[in-house]
């Protein structure tokens, strides 16, 4: 009764496929996979240092000019590029 044989393990799959079928199982497969790699995105998100605030993409990068016209604000929303 030691360790289970190859012949073992391939009746045990044999009466699982018969129970609940192919369909089923390929749809718990990729349901796991997906709750697997929801999981990693999630500790590889957590992983920033919370106390540095993150940067939105759209205000990371800002153009600075000399021209004092360059320095009135200007609305980001509505100008548009010639």
């Amino acid at each position: 009764m030691g360790s289970f044989s190859i012949w073992h393990w391939l009746i045990v799959l044999a009466i699982v496929v018969m129970v609940f079928g192919t369909k089923k199982l390929r749809n718990l497969g990729s349901d796991l996979g997906g709750a697997v790699k929801g999981f990693k995105d999630g500790v590889k998100d957590g992983s920033t240092d919370p106390a540095e605030p993150a940067v939105p993409p759209s205000s990371a990068h800002v153009a600075h000019s000399s021209n004092a016209a360059d320095k009135a604000p200007i609305d980001v929303e509505t100008k548009t590029r010639s």
